[in-house]
């Protein structure tokens, strides 16, 4: 599961790079970096809730 999410997000910020998704927040292709502490809070979550 933490492996799927952190390529889907990789994904968005290439997507990102190449064409802007405009979202609120996401309108410049420099704005990528904004998704890693998405990504960061999403793999910390998964990693919290997983059980071990």
């Amino acid at each position: 599961m933490a492996k799927l999410i952190s390529l889907l997000l990789i994904a968005a910020m290439a997507v990102q790079i190449i064409k802007p998704l405009g979202l609120p927040g996401l309108k410049k292709r420099m704005d990528f970096w904004k998704i890693a502490p998405f990504a960061l809070a999403m793999m910390v979550l998964v990693l919290m809730i997983r059980p071990s």
